[in-house]
Protein backbone atom coordinates (compact mmCIF):
# COMPACT_ATOMS: atom_id res chain seq x y z
CA UNK A 1 0.00 0.00 0.00
CA UNK A 2 1.43 3.33 -1.20
CA UNK A 3 0.89 6.78 1.43
CA UNK A 4 1.58 10.09 -0.68
CA UNK A 5 2.20 13.03 2.03
CA UNK A 6 0.11 16.41 0.94
CA UNK A 7 0.43 20.04 1.38
CA UNK A 8 -2.04 21.51 3.22
CA UNK A 9 -3.37 25.23 3.35
CA UNK A 10 -5.75 24.87 6.70
CA UNK A 11 -7.57 28.30 6.64
CA UNK A 12 -8.22 29.48 9.97
CA UNK A 13 -11.98 30.59 11.37
CA UNK A 14 -12.40 34.08 12.83
CA UNK A 15 -11.31 33.45 16.19
CA UNK A 16 -7.97 31.93 14.34
CA UNK A 17 -8.77 28.46 15.07
CA UNK A 18 -8.68 25.77 11.96
CA UNK A 19 -12.38 25.41 10.74
CA UNK A 20 -14.08 22.06 10.93
CA UNK A 21 -13.94 21.39 7.42
CA UNK A 22 -10.19 22.26 7.49
CA UNK A 23 -9.35 19.78 10.92
CA UNK A 24 -11.54 16.97 9.00
CA UNK A 25 -9.24 17.42 6.00
CA UNK A 26 -5.95 17.38 7.61
CA UNK A 27 -7.60 14.73 9.50
CA UNK A 28 -7.91 12.41 6.55
CA UNK A 29 -4.38 13.46 5.14
CA UNK A 30 -2.67 12.10 8.26
CA UNK A 31 -2.22 7.62 7.47
CA UNK A 32 -3.50 5.77 10.34
CA UNK A 33 -1.19 3.54 12.28
CA UNK A 34 -2.52 0.44 10.94
CA UNK A 35 -1.87 1.65 7.55
CA UNK A 36 1.53 2.70 8.21
CA UNK A 37 2.03 -1.00 9.49
CA UNK A 38 0.51 -2.41 6.62
CA UNK A 39 3.05 0.30 3.92
CA UNK A 40 6.07 -0.50 6.30
CA UNK A 41 5.50 -4.48 6.05
CA UNK A 42 5.00 -4.31 2.38
CA UNK A 43 8.18 -2.29 1.79
CA UNK A 44 10.10 -5.15 3.96
CA UNK A 45 9.03 -7.89 1.90
CA UNK A 46 9.68 -6.25 -1.77
CA UNK A 47 13.11 -5.54 -0.59
CA UNK A 48 13.21 -9.05 0.29
CA UNK A 49 11.96 -9.99 -2.92
CA UNK A 50 14.60 -7.73 -4.63
CA UNK A 51 17.32 -8.77 -2.63
CA UNK A 52 16.82 -12.39 -2.94
CA UNK A 53 16.23 -11.92 -7.13
CA UNK A 54 19.25 -9.93 -7.04
CA UNK A 55 21.03 -12.49 -5.41
CA UNK A 56 19.85 -15.67 -7.55
CA UNK A 57 21.11 -13.48 -10.04
CA UNK A 58 24.56 -12.90 -9.19
CA UNK A 59 24.64 -16.54 -8.05
CA UNK A 60 23.59 -17.77 -11.66
CA UNK A 61 27.05 -15.81 -12.96
CA UNK A 62 29.21 -17.37 -10.98
CA UNK A 63 29.38 -20.77 -13.25
CA UNK A 64 29.88 -19.64 -16.70
CA UNK A 65 32.35 -16.86 -15.37
CA UNK A 66 34.46 -19.47 -13.66
CA UNK A 67 34.13 -21.27 -17.13
CA UNK A 68 35.31 -17.88 -19.34
CA UNK A 69 38.03 -17.34 -16.40
CA UNK A 70 39.31 -21.18 -16.96
CA UNK A 71 39.64 -20.48 -20.93
CA UNK A 72 41.63 -17.94 -20.35
CA UNK A 73 43.54 -19.59 -18.36
CA UNK A 74 44.04 -22.44 -20.79
CA UNK A 75 45.08 -19.96 -23.26
CA UNK A 76 47.73 -18.05 -20.98
CA UNK A 77 49.26 -21.40 -20.40
CA UNK A 78 50.22 -21.98 -24.11
CA UNK A 79 48.91 -25.35 -24.32
CA UNK A 80 46.53 -24.54 -27.27
CA UNK A 81 49.33 -22.64 -29.31
CA UNK A 82 51.96 -20.34 -29.15
CA UNK A 83 51.08 -16.64 -28.17
CA UNK A 84 52.63 -13.46 -29.32
CA UNK A 85 53.56 -10.35 -26.93
CA UNK A 86 49.90 -8.48 -28.00
CA UNK A 87 47.98 -11.64 -27.41
CA UNK A 88 49.51 -12.23 -24.22
CA UNK A 89 48.80 -8.79 -23.01
CA UNK A 90 45.17 -8.67 -24.03
CA UNK A 91 44.73 -12.13 -21.92
CA UNK A 92 46.13 -10.47 -19.33
CA UNK A 93 43.64 -7.58 -19.06
CA UNK A 94 40.72 -10.10 -19.84
CA UNK A 95 41.47 -11.96 -16.77
CA UNK A 96 42.15 -9.35 -14.67
CA UNK A 97 38.98 -8.18 -15.93
CA UNK A 98 37.33 -11.10 -14.98
CA UNK A 99 38.93 -11.52 -11.45
CA UNK A 100 37.38 -8.12 -11.08
CA UNK A 101 33.91 -9.30 -11.94
CA UNK A 102 34.31 -12.30 -10.22
CA UNK A 103 35.48 -10.39 -6.70
CA UNK A 104 31.89 -8.39 -7.20
CA UNK A 105 29.84 -10.98 -7.92
CA UNK A 106 31.10 -12.40 -4.72
CA UNK A 107 30.60 -9.09 -2.80
CA UNK A 108 27.02 -9.05 -3.24
CA UNK A 109 26.82 -12.50 -2.59
CA UNK A 110 27.58 -11.81 0.65
CA UNK A 111 25.80 -8.76 0.76
CA UNK A 112 22.61 -10.75 0.16
CA UNK A 113 22.96 -13.28 2.61
CA UNK A 114 23.97 -10.92 5.11
CA UNK A 115 20.47 -8.94 4.41
CA UNK A 116 18.71 -12.17 4.43
CA UNK A 117 19.84 -13.89 7.27
CA UNK A 118 21.62 -16.51 5.07
CA UNK A 119 24.90 -16.01 6.25
CA UNK A 120 25.41 -17.86 9.59
CA UNK A 121 28.32 -17.32 12.38
CA UNK A 122 30.04 -20.73 13.11
CA UNK A 123 32.62 -19.70 16.38
CA UNK A 124 35.03 -22.24 17.08
CA UNK A 125 38.06 -22.05 19.32
CA UNK A 126 41.10 -20.44 18.03
CA UNK A 127 44.17 -17.92 17.34
CA UNK A 128 43.87 -14.34 15.77
CA UNK A 129 47.40 -14.23 15.26
CA UNK A 130 47.39 -17.40 12.73
CA UNK A 131 44.22 -15.92 11.25
CA UNK A 132 45.78 -12.25 10.32
CA UNK A 133 48.86 -13.62 9.23
CA UNK A 134 47.36 -15.88 6.73
CA UNK A 135 45.42 -13.03 5.22
CA UNK A 136 48.72 -11.30 4.90
CA UNK A 137 50.43 -13.53 3.31
CA UNK A 138 47.76 -13.87 0.69
CA UNK A 139 47.95 -10.17 0.24
CA UNK A 140 51.70 -9.64 0.27
CA UNK A 141 52.40 -10.32 -2.89
CA UNK A 142 49.88 -7.72 -4.39
CA UNK A 143 50.99 -4.93 -2.39
CA UNK A 144 54.52 -5.78 -3.22
CA UNK A 145 53.64 -5.38 -6.86
CA UNK A 146 51.92 -2.12 -6.04
CA UNK A 147 55.05 -0.75 -4.40
CA UNK A 148 53.53 -0.82 -0.92
CA UNK A 149 54.45 -2.04 2.20
CA UNK A 150 52.59 -4.57 5.23
CA UNK A 151 53.46 -4.69 8.00
CA UNK A 152 52.02 -7.38 10.98
CA UNK A 153 53.74 -8.74 13.89
CA UNK A 154 51.59 -11.24 16.44
CA UNK A 155 50.31 -10.16 19.31
CA UNK A 156 52.02 -13.26 22.39
CA UNK A 157 49.26 -11.42 25.09
CA UNK A 158 45.75 -12.27 22.43
CA UNK A 159 44.82 -15.31 24.22
CA UNK A 160 42.79 -18.58 22.37
CA UNK A 161 39.23 -17.46 22.17
CA UNK A 162 35.79 -18.42 19.98
CA UNK A 163 35.52 -16.54 16.72
CA UNK A 164 34.50 -17.45 12.92
CA UNK A 165 38.11 -17.37 11.18
CA UNK A 166 36.29 -17.03 7.89
CA UNK A 167 34.09 -14.66 8.72
CA UNK A 168 37.07 -12.50 10.22
CA UNK A 169 39.61 -13.13 7.34
CA UNK A 170 37.21 -11.60 4.96
CA UNK A 171 36.97 -8.32 7.53
CA UNK A 172 40.47 -8.18 7.11
CA UNK A 173 40.83 -9.18 3.44
CA UNK A 174 38.04 -5.84 2.67
CA UNK A 175 39.99 -3.80 4.95
CA UNK A 176 43.01 -4.41 3.21
CA UNK A 177 41.33 -4.48 -0.37
CA UNK A 178 40.37 -0.59 1.14
CA UNK A 179 43.92 0.56 1.54
CA UNK A 180 45.01 -0.76 -1.44
CA UNK A 181 42.67 0.65 -3.93
CA UNK A 182 43.23 4.21 -2.28
CA UNK A 183 46.79 4.65 -0.95
CA UNK A 184 49.87 5.42 -4.02
CA UNK A 185 52.78 3.23 -4.38
CA UNK A 186 55.22 3.25 -1.43
CA UNK A 187 52.20 3.72 0.83
CA UNK A 188 52.31 1.59 3.79
CA UNK A 189 49.88 -0.97 6.03
CA UNK A 190 49.81 -1.92 9.46
CA UNK A 191 47.77 -4.87 11.14
CA UNK A 192 48.02 -4.72 13.92
CA UNK A 193 45.65 -6.84 17.21
CA UNK A 194 45.42 -6.16 20.99
CA UNK A 195 43.70 -7.50 23.89
CA UNK A 196 41.06 -4.77 24.84
CA UNK A 197 38.32 -4.00 27.39
CA UNK A 198 35.21 -2.83 26.01
CA UNK A 199 33.25 -1.28 28.49
CA UNK A 200 29.31 -1.55 27.39
CA UNK A 201 27.21 1.24 28.36
CA UNK A 202 23.99 -0.09 29.85
CA UNK A 203 20.39 1.14 31.04
CA UNK A 204 22.22 2.32 34.58
CA UNK A 205 24.32 5.00 32.83
CA UNK A 206 21.75 7.15 30.69
CA UNK A 207 24.36 9.76 30.67
CA UNK A 208 27.04 8.21 28.56
CA UNK A 209 25.80 8.05 25.12
CA UNK A 210 28.74 6.49 23.61
CA UNK A 211 31.23 3.01 24.73
CA UNK A 212 34.44 3.94 26.03
CA UNK A 213 37.22 2.99 23.70
CA UNK A 214 40.01 3.05 25.96
CA UNK A 215 40.22 1.94 29.22
CA UNK A 216 43.32 1.51 32.11
CA UNK A 217 42.49 -2.49 33.30
CA UNK A 218 44.13 -5.60 33.28
CA UNK A 219 40.78 -7.83 32.30
CA UNK A 220 40.40 -7.39 28.82
CA UNK A 221 37.24 -8.50 26.93
CA UNK A 222 37.59 -8.64 23.58
CA UNK A 223 40.53 -8.73 20.78
CA UNK A 224 40.75 -4.91 18.83
CA UNK A 225 42.38 -5.44 15.34
CA UNK A 226 43.11 -2.22 13.07
CA UNK A 227 44.32 -1.37 10.20
CA UNK A 228 46.19 2.00 9.48
CA UNK A 229 47.59 3.42 6.63
CA UNK A 230 49.12 6.77 4.82
CA UNK A 231 46.33 6.54 2.73
CA UNK A 232 44.45 10.46 1.66
CA UNK A 233 42.30 9.99 4.87
CA UNK A 234 38.32 10.23 5.08
CA UNK A 235 36.95 13.75 5.90
CA UNK A 236 34.64 14.17 9.05
CA UNK A 237 32.08 14.26 7.70
CA UNK A 238 31.86 10.62 5.77
CA UNK A 239 33.44 8.47 8.44
CA UNK A 240 29.94 7.61 9.33
CA UNK A 241 29.17 7.17 5.97
CA UNK A 242 31.63 5.08 4.37
CA UNK A 243 30.06 2.09 6.27
CA UNK A 244 26.46 2.43 4.67
CA UNK A 245 25.31 -0.20 1.72
CA UNK A 246 26.57 1.31 -2.01
CA UNK A 247 28.19 4.21 -0.67
CA UNK A 248 31.27 5.81 -1.96
CA UNK A 249 33.21 8.76 -0.81
CA UNK A 250 32.73 12.26 -3.95
CA UNK A 251 36.11 12.03 -4.93
CA UNK A 252 35.97 8.03 -5.23
CA UNK A 253 33.02 7.91 -7.51
CA UNK A 254 34.91 6.48 -10.43
CA UNK A 255 36.99 3.92 -8.65
CA UNK A 256 35.77 0.43 -9.54
CA UNK A 257 33.55 -1.25 -6.48
CA UNK A 258 30.11 -0.71 -5.63
CA UNK A 259 30.76 0.53 -2.15
CA UNK A 260 29.87 -2.90 -0.65
CA UNK A 261 33.59 -3.85 1.05
CA UNK A 262 32.57 -1.62 4.39
CA UNK A 263 29.24 -2.07 4.51
CA UNK A 264 29.97 -5.85 4.46
CA UNK A 265 32.80 -5.06 7.42
CA UNK A 266 30.21 -3.54 9.72
CA UNK A 267 27.81 -6.64 8.93
CA UNK A 268 29.85 -9.09 9.85
CA UNK A 269 31.66 -7.22 12.95
CA UNK A 270 28.24 -6.64 14.21
CA UNK A 271 26.92 -10.69 13.82
CA UNK A 272 30.13 -11.35 15.69
CA UNK A 273 28.62 -9.34 18.23
CA UNK A 274 31.25 -6.40 17.94
CA UNK A 275 31.65 -2.77 16.74
CA UNK A 276 33.56 -1.02 14.40
CA UNK A 277 34.73 2.64 13.49
CA UNK A 278 37.25 4.75 11.59
CA UNK A 279 39.91 7.48 12.61
CA UNK A 280 41.30 9.36 10.10
CA UNK A 281 42.34 13.13 9.74
CA UNK A 282 42.47 14.13 5.58
CA UNK A 283 45.79 13.67 3.99
CA UNK A 284 46.76 11.48 6.90
CA UNK A 285 45.47 7.94 6.16
CA UNK A 286 42.86 5.97 7.93
CA UNK A 287 42.58 3.78 10.69
CA UNK A 288 40.09 1.55 10.89
CA UNK A 289 39.39 -0.40 14.08
CA UNK A 290 37.06 -3.05 15.24
CA UNK A 291 36.11 -5.12 18.15
CA UNK A 292 35.37 -8.76 18.60
CA UNK A 293 34.04 -9.74 22.01
CA UNK A 294 36.33 -13.14 23.42
CA UNK A 295 32.68 -14.61 24.61
CA UNK A 296 30.52 -14.31 22.05
CA UNK A 297 26.36 -14.22 23.48
CA UNK A 298 23.89 -17.21 23.03
CA UNK A 299 21.70 -14.59 20.91
CA UNK A 300 24.93 -13.74 18.66
CA UNK A 301 25.72 -17.01 17.65
CA UNK A 302 24.50 -18.97 15.09
CA UNK A 303 23.12 -15.17 13.42
CA UNK A 304 24.62 -13.40 10.63
CA UNK A 305 22.31 -10.86 9.99
CA UNK A 306 22.94 -6.80 10.99
CA UNK A 307 20.47 -6.34 13.37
Amino acid sequence: MATSQKNLCVPESADGKPSAAASEALAEAIPAPADLLQAYSELQQRLQRTTNALGSAAHDLKTPLAILNGYLELLQSGKLGPLNARQREVLNDMQASGKRLQQFIQDFLTYSALETGGLKMCFEMGNVNECLSEVCRLWSSRFQEKGLALYFLPNEKLPLFPFDSPKLERVISNLLENSFKFIPAGGTVWLHAEPYMWERRGSAQPGMQIERRRQDTTQPNSAKVSVSDTGPGIPAEFQQEVFDDFFRLPTNENQEGMGLGLAIVRRLVHAMGGKVWVESDPGSGCKFSFLVPFKPTSSIAGKGRNR
